[in-house]
């Protein structure tokens, strides 16, 4: 606590000015009638139109996210929770040594999630961590995706957790290596999006930026927060192409163009042109609850009357339907249970993602929502090659699902989730669970049976990928050193 009567060094956001009440730049006569033209002959409408009540809503602050007086703050910090950043650093220096303790109990943080601690000695009750994506081109599609998470899952706590205000600061720091304009689109293209949607929970976003930040903000902060109509059509023709879908979220511009709501008109006068770029992406179709006239469709498929290229269109429909729930539910608790997520690459540079095998409490749970963040978690991963990690180790009864959800799993899946799926690693199986996997995989499903292999210790699983690119539960680690004794990581490179 500050001495009576001496200046606080904390900033109340209270006093700062808001977007909306800093005015615009002037625009050039010249530059306003050219923008009006081009506007009005393309008849283009902005996907970020001027909104006031979101720009009140809107601070960008010069300084230290450490400092503000908000309900809650970000930190920026590496996997372990132990990184060494402008951000971070302050965070942990003006919340004093009881955050660092805090820290060491949450065990880590995976990339594109948050954990929560108090505030300590900071003027905010809260802060939130948060672990940006090490960029690289070669991966920048699941880049943007992590950053988005990490950007989407504060904002959802915060409103979760009633926190009226939030100080943001620049999730990608320099050391991970994300291009700060690329970066800040997302950021900003995810704040508005959650602003027109769940706005209401919360009332004061701040954007903490450095003095080499402020000019990049400052220039993408009116593409995505316009101050007045004359501002949103100037700002038109530089919003880029790639806005993400309703929630801001990064997608492919393929998948784009063949997802979408209620066709209608559109596909019919489309279809014949369509249906070969439709068939090269089909999935199989859902559960039969799913289906309204299912036996009708099975019917015509026995009788030779459903030819295969309608029934493959079919498919592919309700794979996007599913995929559309997906996106919209809110699937909060079957994420909590980390049962489901991506982490890094294998030697080859194929995405890994991991199945904990006894965080799937299949007796309590809602399989249908499994279903749908099953999909809607590996639906931009199975777009390339991938590998899946499944850790057999402990699991109960109670956690083994059954052969014929797996079986409408698998059918329902687009096609590229089994085109793309290059290994599955079964770790630490039983006897048992290799004859339920032999007979699935000889007699229920189709070509996924060569890509299944049986791995007795992690040993044999870090041959085929480096420590650091997979994250593994501690309980994993304690049974493999019991049972196959100790793993170090030299050991990698000379089996």
């Amino acid at each position: 606590m500050d001495p009576l009567g001496a200046r606080s060094r904390f900033v109340d956001i209270q006093t700062l000015l808001t977007w909306e009440q800093m005015q615009p730049e002037p625009l050039l006569p010249k530059q306003e009638e050219h923008d009006d033209s081009m506007v009005s002959q393309q008849s283009f409408s902005s996907p970020f139109p001027f909104r006031p009540d979101i720009n009140r809503k809107i601070v960008l602050f010069v300084g230290d996210v450490a400092l503000l007086n908000c309900t809650a703050v970000v930190n920026t910090s590496n996997e372990s929770l132990s990184d060494k950043n402008p951000v971070s650093d302050s965070v942990l220096h003006h919340a004093g040594p009881e955050l660092r303790d805090e820290l060491l109990k949450l065990k880590g943080c995976r990339t594109g999630e948050v954990k929560v601690t108090k505030g300590f000695n900071l003027a905010a009750w809260f802060i939130i961590h948060t672990v940006g994506p090490k960029y690289k081109t070669k991966y920048r599609t699941a880049a943007e995706s992590s950053l988005f998470s990490c950007y989407r899952n504060i904002l959802q706590l915060a409103l979760e957790q009633s926190m009226a205000s939030v100080g943001l600061c620049v999730v990608s720091t320099v050391k991970r290596g994300y291009p700060l304009e690329e970066a800040t689109h997302i950021a900003f293209r995810t704040v508005r999006r959650f602003l027109e949607n769940h706005g209401e929970g919360v009332e004061t976003v701040v954007f903490a930026v450095s003095e080499d930040e402020e000019p990049v903000y400052k220039k993408l902060l009116p593409l995505y927060f316009p101050r007045s109509e004359e501002e949103e059509r100037a700002s038109l023709p530089l919003v880029p192409g790639d806005i993400g879908n309703s929630e801001g979220e990064p997608i492919i511009p393929e998948r784009q163009i063949r997802i979408t709501e209620k066709p209608g008109n559109q596909e019919e006068e489309y279809e014949q042109d369509s249906l070969d770029q439709d068939m090269a992406q089909v999935g199989q179709h859902a559960f039969s609850r799913m289906e309204g006239d299912v036996d009708k469709q099975r019917r015509l498929i026995l009788q030779g009357n459903l030819s295969d290229a309608a029934m493959q269109k079919q498919h592919q429909r309700n794979y996007n339907r599913w995929l559309g729930r997906a996106r919209a539910e809110d699937l909060s608790d079957i994420a909590a249970l980390k049962a489901l997520y991506q982490t890094g690459v294998d030697l080859c540079g194929r995405t890994v993602v991991v199945v904990i095998g006894r965080n799937i409490p299949v007796s309590i749970i809602d399989l249908e929502k499994a279903l749908l963040y099953f999909i809607h978690v590996m639906d931009h991963v199975a777009v390339k090659e991938y590998v899946m990690v499944y850790f057999h180790t402990l699991t109960g009864e109670h956690n083994h699902l059954d052969t014929d959800f797996l079986k409408n799993l698998y059918d329902i899946v687009d096609a590229k989730f089994k085109k793309n799926l290059r290994a599955f690693y079964f770790v630490h199986p039983t006897f048992r669970a290799k004859l339920s996997t032999w007979f699935f995989t000889s007699f229920s499903v189709s070509g996924l049976k060569e890509k299944v292999h049986y791995l007795d210790s992690l040993r044999q699983l870090l041959t085929c990928m480096r420590p650091e690119e997979i994250d593994i539960p501690p309980f994993v680690l304690d049974y493999d050193a019991r049972v196959n004794g100790p793993y170090h990581q030299s050991q990698s490179h000379t089996l």
